[in-house]
């Protein structure tokens, strides 16, 4: 790849970044051989240019880059000529930018968000973003990282000291240097996405500036604009044809707001972006009303308004196809209209959401600022909205009239602030009773920025972005106004110069919190757990904040034991493509710490679990200011929620899935915890559903995934594990003739009887397991219950759900068949340690060797097949005395045939990998689950989905990640400050739909054993005792301390001490070292008591823990 200084166009101002010469990076305003740059990689000579590797430069000047992406989607000025090198000859690979395939393993976890036509949209788009400030910088990060096409940051600002707490990619050397703000993010911006070609402007934008620039964008955002330039610039956007999407958004103190205008007709062709639903139908009326019932454990979950169409209905044929409005009678029952004159339903059919476009109509800024529609967020304080609308557009009102911000805690300025709120309260269509205590404070702190704020509202910002460009999800109509009073209302009384600047990165924070509140956050101690995409945002704001980085106290612990993996760079925004296969939590410390030098972290590798805590011991958690969870799955929240309560620390909780997310504020002795509410549990496929009756491709993958896991991991443990314990195939053979039975025998010596020897014997099992799933078992199936077949009742059993399978014949020409032969064999060629050449995959091969093989014909057996829903699948299945007759004569076959060595007796276990392309462990679920759909008529899925439902892959997004970390972060400075109960917020929101919601916290509740006597989750009984102390000794002391007898004692799932158990009054004389047996280190349990209930016959009381010392209190 070369490129020549004649095909590279100038896209930024002289003395910055521009072009690549021959891969050297030249200086415009310098000799055009100058490299520059180039850094030095830790530990090795490399070097890296544009964030990639280079792996050597050649002597022409040209060199080699190792990445992981097409060298066409490299950030290089759009006429950069691309050449790729090839062996004897020289391809010109000049790529248009709109045949760019999506890198599934760079955004798969967005696709399944997004959807690969609003991905391909947004490839297309140019985006232009003002201000590069807090806000700004997010705002770019995420759509950034999401894969635009293209954009444009500008700023006319210099950078300041205190950018550094609010802009993550302004370093020192940028305020000392004096550069523009775009300037300074342009290069690090850039590096998040090689697929983003990213620019920078540095040009004035005022209300003398002319806008046609601006036609070459879709979608125009602006920050830190004053009021007259955002009304310019969004009627020129309005006027365009097709508009231009205009979103402006600010954040200011205390202070943020965003507003959306689409056009006046915005078409949106999925509005929640929801997989369709399909209902299953039980009956469908003849009437006027047409009422459609489905079954009674399947609500149908659909909303009147909503349209859907028919498939396989039986009797009433019409409706098969046909589109229909429906209304909501019940949540299992809706109507369609009139099907009187239709035929009688008989059985069958399924119900199936058609998803509807939806136009959205948006008014003018100026319009809107007399009279806003906007979302409420907080329905504790339906005022909010007007309130801070009337408080920022009196800070526009402000800034046009003295040409400034008001200053940081300045009376008068606030004064002037009133009278500027209460005039634009008069111009307001709905009228609120201005708060005057709001506009103070957004007086005071609108020089300041919090950091979190700035994230939350970028990251919906950033969604709302996406949106305009793609035409995904419901747009926000049209201001979305957010607040932190809940953070400063206890500082009403504090100083004002508390909040005055004092010169550092932290002026921007403390204008906001005062000097006191920052110290407290510099001197905490900080255990965050898990660092993928929420863990380094949170990260970074840490780094904003200053979180432990105090010289005598204060530090974040990091903990995270996974390697970063290409499809993290989509989100983890502190990862880049070199990182690849390193661990996340040093990774992301390296990164934070290049972000604010100051910070002290640990990062560890450790699992959060119960196998650690001699590693993270009370001690541990005692020495935590407050612990801060990025975990994607409920176990290990569980865990850490538990461990955090018997500590009596504070926990912060939050989780995304696509753009969905919440968070959780956990205060000692103010609230409930994550425990105290328990999610429904996961709905489990049947058994014999999975096994011989599947009705959605969710069963067929589900099937598809069970069979890999069988065939490639367990059956390989289960016989490694069985030639491990036994000597020897003779030694076995001689014990199962002498009568010996040895567990798991019969279906090792039958894998060893069967285990191939070279490729063709690959192939060859392949498709004697094509023959038995997809052939074999449907004639069975019909054989047991032919299509006749009815139940007592007379009804078909054919009916829906049950769909009956048709036996499928052998095709190689069908791609479909192929696919299923060569993924199976090359898994069983890997499991087996058998090589094979890229010849052998060739199709002429392939075929040869099908066709010389012989394939029985299926003779039906009179085996049984569960039907019963409620019967789990056995652990083992049994083996007949045929079996072990047959095992008996295959061992000795292969005894015999002297097919027992080593290698013989050994398989490889495979290890499901969902994320790497090349192992053909989708493709064989893909292949298997199409296979046995088709087998049962079911839609199939193509492979992205597949992979998606068999991965069990969160969908994921960075927009989300950012709005969630923002959140906690929030809440964060709220326990440092130790707010009132009142102040803590849960949130929940999905930025598709859009709706966010902030609610109060669950105040912990107090349970009432009886005379007075009660207790919360986080009271906790103690016990001190000696060496010789008996359980009995134990029961009085807690009697006598707390006035209560426990009835039963018991240490985790042990039962020390019930009295109706046999033996255990025996107990009571018996020592507690005796009883619990504790540990060389352990100095205490934690034992949970109860109490005997009033009432006879009823439950006994719960009790609190009671945490028993083995040694007297001043040992």
């Amino acid at each position: 790849m070369r490129g020549t200084p004649s095909t590279v166009k100038s896209v930024q101002a002289q003395n910055q970044l521009i072009g690549v010469y021959q891969h050297t990076a030249f200086d415009p305003g310098q000799d055009s051989s100058r490299r520059i740059g180039r850094e030095k990689q830790h530990g090795n000579n490399s070097t890296r240019i544009l964030g990639l590797e280079v792996q050597g430069w050649r002597h022409d000047g040209s060199c080699s880059f190792s990445h992981p992406f097409p060298l066409s989607h490299l950030p290089l000025p759009a006429d950069t000529e691309l050449w790729e090198y090839q062996p004897r000859r020289k391809r010109n690979l000049r790529m248009a930018a709109d045949s760019m395939e999506i890198d599934d393993g760079l955004y798969s976890r967005q696709r399944y968000v997004l959807g690969d036509t609003a991905m391909q949209k947004m490839a297309q788009s140019h985006v232009f973003l003002s201000g590069m400030g807090g806000l700004g910088v997010e705002i770019a990060k995420n759509i950034v990282l999401a894969g635009i096409k293209a954009l444009t940051i500008h700023d006319t600002r210099t950078c300041e000291t205190w950018d550094l707490g609010t802009n993550f990619f302004i370093k020192e050397e940028d305020v000392k240097n004096q550069r523009n703000r775009a300037d300074a993010c342009l290069r690090h911006v850039a590096e998040l996405n090689p697929y983003v070609q990213v620019t920078s402007s540095t040009m004035p934008l005022d209300e003398s500036s002319s806008l046609a620039f601006l036609k070459q964008y879709q979608c125009v955002i602006l920050t830190e604009t004053k009021l007259p330039v955002r009304k310019m610039v969004n009627n020129f956007c309005h006027s365009q044809r097709p508009p231009i999407k205009f979103i402006s958004s600010d954040s200011y103190g205390i202070c943020a707001c965003l507003f959306c205008d689409f056009g006046d007709e915005f078409e949106v062709l999925d509005t929640t972006g929801e997989e369709p639903k399909e209902i299953f139908i039980s009956n469908i009326t003849q009437s006027l009303s047409g009422e459609v019932t489905c079954f009674e454990n399947r609500p149908h979950k659909l909303e009147s308004g909503q349209f859907v169409t028919f498939r396989e209905v039986h009797g009433m044929t019409t409706l098969n196809g046909s589109m229909h409005e429906i209304s909501v009678l019940s949540p299992y029952s809706f109507s369609i209209g009139d099907t009187s004159q239709m035929e009688p339903y008989q059985h069958g059919g399924i119900a199936v959401q058609i998803k509807m476009p939806k136009s959205f109509s948006f008014e003018k800024l100026e319009k809107q600022l007399v009279d806003p529609k906007y979302l409420t967020p907080d329905f504790s304080k339906p005022e909010a909205p007007l309130n801070i609308h009337a408080a920022m557009l009196a800070l526009d009102h402000f800034q046009e009239k003295y040409n400034r911000l008001p200053n940081i805690g300045c009376l008068q300025d606030a004064e002037e602030m009133q009278m500027l709120a209460g005039s634009v309260v008069e111009t307001l269509l709905s009228k609120p009773q201005l708060d005057e205590r709001l506009v103070r404070w957004l007086s005071w702190t609108a020089r300041g920025l919090l950091a979190p704020l700035a994230a939350v509202i970028g990251g919906i910002v950033s969604q709302e972005v996406l949106k305009a460009v793609t035409g995904k999800f419901s747009p926000l109509l049209q201001w979305l106004f957010v607040d932190a009073m809940d953070i400063v209302y206890p500082l009403e009384h504090t100083s004002r110069e508390e909040f005055l600047p004092r010169g550092d990165r932290y002026d921007a924070l403390r204008a906001c919190i005062g000097e006191s509140f920052c110290q407290k956050i510099h001197s905490l101690n900080v255990f965050l757990v898990g660092c993928g995409a929420i863990g380094c945002e949170m990260l970074k704001n840490f780094a904003l904040l200053g979180v432990g980085c105090d010289s005598e106290r204060g530090q974040i612990t990091v903990t995270d034991p996974d390697l970063i993996e290409k499809s993290n760079l989509n989100r983890q925004f502190l990862f880049r493509p070199h990182h690849i296969q390193k661990p996340k939590s040093c990774t992301a410390a390296t990164a934070t710490f290049n972000i604010n030098p100051q910070l002290k972290i640990d990062p560890r590798l450790d699992k959060i679990c119960p196998a650690t805590e001699n590693i993270y011991r009370d001690e541990f958690y005692s020495r935590q200011d407050i612990v801060v969870t990025a975990l994607d799955n409920v176990e290990a929240r569980r865990y850490i929620d538990s461990r955090s309560v018997s500590n009596w620390r504070p926990l912060l909780d939050s989780g995304t899935m696509g753009t969905k997310g919440h968070t959780e504020v956990i205060v000692p002795q103010l609230t409930e915890s994550y425990n105290s509410y328990r999610d429904p549990p996961d709905e489990e496929i049947p058994f014999c559903t999975l096994k011989s009756f599947p009705a959605a491709i969710e069963h067929t993958i589900q099937w598809a995934r069970d069979k890999f896991e069988s065939s490639f991991a367990h059956k390989p443990t289960l016989y490694n594990k069985f030639w491990q314990t036994h000597q020897s195939p003779q030694n076995v053979l001689e014990r199962i003739t002498s009568g010996d039975s040895l567990e798991g025998c019969f279906h090792v010596v039958k894998l060893l009887s069967r285990k191939p020897r070279n490729w063709s014997h690959c192939v060859e099992l392949a498709r004697l397991k094509f023959e038995k799933y997809f052939s074999h078992k449907a004639q069975q199936l019909l054989h047991s219950f032919p299509l006749d077949t009815r139940l007592k009742d007379g009804s078909l059993f054919w009916q829906s759900p049950k769909r009956p399978p048709t036996p499928i014949v052998f095709d190689a020409k069908d791609p479909l068949h192929l696919s299923f032969i060569i993924s199976a064999a090359k898994l069983f060629a890997e499991v087996h340690a058998i090589s094979f050449m890229e010849t052998d995959l060739a199709h002429d091969t392939i075929l040869k060797i099908l066709s010389s093989m012989d394939i029985v014909e299926f003779i039906p057996s009179n085996k049984l097949v569960e039907t019963d829903e409620t019967v789990k699948k056995p652990d083992q299945i049994p083996v007949s005395s045929e079996d072990e007759r047959i095992a008996l004569l295959q061992l000795e076959g292969v005894i015999s045939a002297g097919h027992v060595t080593k290698h013989d007796l050994h398989m490889n276990y495979l290890s499901f990998e969902k994320d790497d392309d090349s192992n053909e462990h989708i493709n064989f679920i893909t292949a298997a689950s199409n296979l046995r759909a088709k087998m049962y008529n079911i839609e199939p899925a193509d492979r992205l989905k597949t992979k998606r439902i068999a991965g069990k892959i969160i969908p994921a997004i960075a927009t989300a990640t950012a709005a969630v970390s923002g959140l906690v972060a929030l809440e964060l400075i709220k326990v440092v400050g130790g707010h009132p109960f009142e102040a803590y917020k849960n949130c929940f929101f999905n930025l598709a739909i859009p709706i966010i919601v902030f609610t109060e916290t669950a105040e912990v509740r107090r349970t009432q054993i009886r005379n007075g006597i009660s207790f919360t989750i986080w009271d906790r009984w103690t016990i001190y005792g000696n060496e010789d102390f008996t359980l009995l000794d134990f029961i009085n002391a807690v009697k006598e301390q707390y006035g209560i007898e426990p009835t039963m004692v018991v240490q985790g799932v042990k039962m020390l001490y019930v009295p109706v158990m046999p033996g255990h009054a025996k107990r009571l004389k018996l020592t507690m070292h005796k009883l619990v047996k504790p540990g060389v280190d352990k100095k205490y349990v934690d034992l949970t008591v109860s109490f005997a209930p009033e009432i006879d016959q009823d439950e006994d009381l719960p009790g609190p823990p009671v945490r028993y010392y083995f040694r007297p209190e001043n040992n």
